[in-house]
């Protein structure tokens, strides 16, 4: 059964401790410098987001259900498995980039400063998950904000939490449909917007609809190759005949 992040805004204190597992997990430097950085990067794969002093928000890879950056990885170093997380085999990655562009919430991040770069994210601790453990950043939390189980059972407690306390939440999971579903799930007091999540997504995966878009990319190949190749023929043929005219020029 797939599995899910949960993660309850209301709870968070921002203490942080996510963040430290997380960085611990994947043997990412954590001192107080990336501490302050708020932002993911390629050495930072979550964080927690600050507003009005009393305000938190964590960003970390969404793990969508149908994720498009797996649909136009072209050699298959991405892979949605079916605990939930989305991983990334870098010995299969050619650098394309392809997945940092197609990711709805801009999550995978490039090493463009290393002599032989990677993509990084979250990979939703997944070896820790095949074995039938939870997130790093879950063990860590110490006020529930961050859990993690069986999607569904996550889906419930975020109604429970939203049903027992209405006026604590608003009245929406975010992820729940989004993009299809993630396996990560958010409950908050404010709007996501506010945080920089994208809200104008529907509920139908991306990839479906980028498919749609690339069954034209082969008549639309063809037709470029077809007048590039018309130019080069063209550029090529006049340059033959000046160097013709030339020729005979020289000759009379």
């Amino acid at each position: 059964m797939s599995k899910a992040i949960l993660y309850d805004a209301t709870q968070c204190i921002g203490c942080l401790q996510c963040e430290e597992a997380c960085a611990k997990q994947n043997s990412l430097p954590y001192d107080d410098a990336v501490r302050n950085e708020k932002k993911t990067s390629d050495h930072k794969y979550t964080y927690v987001a600050v507003k009005n002093d009393d305000q938190y928000m964590r960003k970390l890879c969404m793990h969508c259900n149908d994720p498009a950056c797996v649909s136009v990885c072209p050699v298959g170093a991405l892979e949605k498995t079916k605990n939930g997380p989305v991983t990334y085999d870098a010995d299969k990655c050619m650098g394309c980039r392809y997945c940092m562009v197609a990711c709805p919430f801009g999550v995978p991040k490039y090493e463009w400063t290393k002599a032989i770069p990677r993509v990084r994210k979250c990979i939703m601790c997944s070896e820790r998950v095949a074995q039938g453990n939870q997130t790093a950043c879950a063990e860590a939390c110490p006020t529930g904000a961050t859990i993690f189980g069986d999607r569904e059972a996550m889906l419930a407690e975020a109604r429970k939490r939203i049903g027992g306390n209405p006026a604590a939440y608003i009245n929406h999971i975010y992820g729940e449909q989004e993009v299809g579903g993630t396996s990560t799930l958010i409950i908050s007091k404010v709007p996501v917007g506010e945080f920089g999540y994208p809200t104008n997504y529907s509920a139908e995966a991306l990839p479906p609809l980028t498919g749609r878009v690339l069954e034209h990319v082969p008549d639309v190949v063809s037709v470029g190759m077809a007048l590039l190749g018309g130019i080069y023929w063209i550029t090529n043929r006049r340059d033959a005949v000046a160097a013709i005219e030339k020729k005979k020029e020289e000759e009379q």
